[in-house]
């Protein structure tokens, strides 16, 4: 974080699986709290309609296209002189799509390794975001609000393909320390029809900003000296 005129300047990226509402509360949010926000380049990629059609030939295409301009992205945040909240991280790109493309055979390993060498040559010159909102949600949430959606190009999106991914997602959540994280339980939290959900969810990003967290001690562990999370 930097400061701007006395205030403190915050870069914040949403992210989670396709369907979860990445978008939608990045544009609550920024409405809530004047922020600018960034969205995911989806309708600008040339290959996307062509990747869901014939994955083993677009993968690396699609990919490369959504990592630099992700990066490209990432880059300006750093730069922007007002608080931001960017929808989807860079680190997805590599750490979930381009990896499942490549585990799922969608992606030759020549095509993998020059991808992920390009990705860690640039992520090491980056600055994390202050902080990263992960929407977390079951395929069935997300299969459903796909649908709901209609978009043409992503009707082939099967279930096993959204399970793939928020495997990656936790897997890729567990290990990631780059910058604070704060996970959205999105099944539970309706933050679009429920006002207090997305009140609740903005106090929880302020909380986790400005380092003020109320630890939780339940009664088994108090009694039995060790933590719930061992």
């Amino acid at each position: 974080m930097t400061k701007l005129g006395g205030e403190v300047k915050k870069f914040v990226a949403v992210a989670g699986n396709i369907g979860v509402g990445k978008s939608t509360l990045v544009n609550m949010l920024c409405d809530l709290l004047n922020w600018k926000p960034f969205y995911e380049p989806e309708a600008h990629n040339p290959y996307l309609a062509d990747f869901y059609r014939d994955m083993h030939t677009w993968s690396f295409h699609s990919q490369i296209f959504f990592l630099s301009h992700r990066l490209r992205i990432h880059r300006m945040l750093t730069n922007h002189p007002a608080s931001v909240i960017q929808d989807r991280t860079v680190y997805e790109d590599a750490e979930v799509f381009a990896k499942n493309l490549y585990h799922q055979g969608q992606m030759s390993e020549r095509d993998y390794q020059t991808y992920q060498e390009l990705y860690t040559v640039m992520r090491d010159f980056l600055p994390p975001p202050d902080l990263v909102v992960y929407l977390r949600s079951s395929v069935t949430t997300l299969h459903n609000r796909i649908s709901k959606r209609g978009r043409t190009y992503e009707r082939e999106i099967s279930k096993d393909y959204l399970k793939q991914l928020n495997d990656l997602y936790e897997l890729w959540i567990d290990e990631f320390n780059l910058c604070p994280v704060l996970t959205v339980p999105a099944d539970d939290l309706d933050f679009v029809a429920n006002s207090g959900h997305l009140e609740l969810i903005v106090k929880k990003i302020q909380e986790k900003l400005t380092g003020k967290e109320e630890v939780v001690f339940y009664p088994e562990e108090v009694a039995n000296g060790v933590s719930n999370n061992s």
